[in-house]
């Protein structure tokens, strides 16, 4: 049976004290909308819809390109009204399986678990047992443990609110029932809204069995009201990553202080530092060392690098046994071959370096090509910008650029040719060559410092 996915996502959450709506304030580097509509993907849905309404334009904007259905929900009055709208859009013949953008790390398993139940003809419900259920729907069974209703806090009795088990609002129900329950929902509560937690007595009264399923850990259904919660569920996500990361056979030094914003990849026997951050997708060849205060993002790592302190590494690829910083920072394009070495505050873009090659420290290197065991003096930058067009610089294999020199693109150093310290390189330099290009010292006599006037 397909199914449809219906993800809640109109209200202002006011209690974030921000212009931006909430289901796009970002965990792990991405909007919270975002985890859900990933994990919603996962199981293949004919049709995801988004309920929009407080700040959609922006929504809309920051989701385009997924494929998503868009509907929007002009006044909020309640979960079962945000439903409703999206109702005229999904058939009789689906599984209809109701999320919510402010509760993004419901994992994918736990949600083909309630598709599967209500594929069957039952409804699914994603239930969850508090210390402390304050403020949420409680679950209510009969006598022989069946779910026969749902009772908002507000409107529960001081003996019902003694229940720890509680409504997530997830849940999944054949459309047919929805189609038929929905437009029977009242608003006559203490809220004034149409619940669609009343779709559960409704259930109950028509015989349709309700299957209710818990997660793993509460963290999985715990909505995002204010600033505090989403720091709360950021930092148990990143210990669930930090975990696997270990288990994986990585070395960190402080499980809390290592960020996963998006997908990293490990062989074993990596050793990662405090105050590293992950962002995109990144992989780690086997005993790669990564110095602490580092960001890596949207690279490649080979087998025994090192990686000093300080440095950031974006869109770069970088072969085994490599060394870089500390304070480097590899921009996008950026190739290390085997061996070589990027010292401290060098800078490279669309670089490629040769195996064995070394660019210790203070350099730049952008658009250039460097060959196989070259050495670039400190000081060197490759000067690829004359205002408009960039260019590109060849460095031979072997060749040997002296300390504080420019080299003006286009050029190209042949190989195993020398440049003189302090030279300012506009042409050609052939193989085996010497280039010095650099004004003539002169030196004087007697020369009288100056002195302050008055003095």
């Amino acid at each position: 049976m397909k199914t449809d996915v219906v993800i809640l996502a109109a209200g202002q959450g006011s209690r974030m004290k921000s212009s931006q709506p909430k289901v796009m304030h970002r965990l792990a580097g991405k909007p919270m909308l975002q985890h859900v509509v990933d994990h919603a993907n996962a199981m293949v849905p004919e049709v995801l819809h988004v309920v929009i309404g407080h700040g959609g334009e922006q929504v809309e904007q920051a989701m385009a390109g997924q494929g998503i259905s868009f509907v929007w929900q002009h006044e909020q009055l309640g979960t079962g009204h945000a439903v409703a709208q999206a109702l005229p859009q999904i058939g009789q013949d689906s599984v209809v399986l109701v999320l919510y953008g402010d509760v993004p790390l419901t994992r994918t398993e736990t949600l083909k678990q309630l598709v599967q139940i209500a594929s069957q003809g039952d409804l699914g419900l994603l239930t969850v047992t508090l210390e402390d259920p304050t403020g949420y729907g409680r679950i209510i069974r009969n006598a022989v443990g069946d779910v026969v209703a749902i009772v908002e806090h507000k409107d529960a009795t001081e003996q019902e609110k003694l229940t720890r088990e509680v409504n997530t609002g997830i849940l999944a129900v054949p459309s047919s029932a929805l189609h038929e329950w929905l437009p029977r929902l009242s608003a006559d509560n203490a809220q004034g809204e149409y619940y669609l937690t009343d779709v559960i007595a409704m259930a109950a009264e028509e015989g349709m069995r309700v299957r209710a399923i818990q997660p793993e850990a509460e963290q999985e259904v715990q909505g995002v009201n204010n600033r505090q919660q989403l720091a709360h569920l950021e930092r148990w996500y990143q210990r669930q990553k930090a975990d696997a990361l270990m288990t994986a056979g990585v070395t960190l030094a402080d499980p809390a202080r290592v960020d996963i914003r998006g997908n990293l990849q490990v062989a074993q026997d990596v050793l990662i530092d405090i105050n590293t951050i992950f962002e995109g997708d990144v992989i780690l060849g086997e005993g790669v060392e990564v110095g602490a205060n580092c960001i890596i993002r949207n690279a490649r790592i080979g087998a025994g690098t090192r990686i000093e302190a300080n440095s950031i590494i974006e869109g770069a690829v970088v072969a085994e046994n490599a060394q870089i910083g500390p304070f480097a920072r590899l921009r996008p394009g950026t190739e290390m071959a085997a061996g070589s070495k990027v010292g401290n505050f060098v800078e490279t873009k669309k670089a490629v370096i040769g195996e064995g090659s070394k660019v210790n420290h203070l350099t730049y290197i952008g658009d250039a090509e460097i060959g196989r065991e070259v050495n670039v003096g400190a000081g060197t930058i490759t000067c690829n910008y004359d205002g408009v067009n960039k260019s590109l610089t060849r460095i031979g294999d072997g060749a040997f650029i002296g300390s504080n020199s420019s080299l003006v693109a286009p050029v190209e150093i042949g190989a195993g040719a020398t440049v003189g310290a302090g030279s300012t390189v506009t042409k050609t330099v052939a193989a085996d060559q010497l280039a010095v290009a650099r004004g003539k010292q002169i030196n004087l006599d007697n020369w009288k410092r100056p002195q302050k006037k008055g003095s």
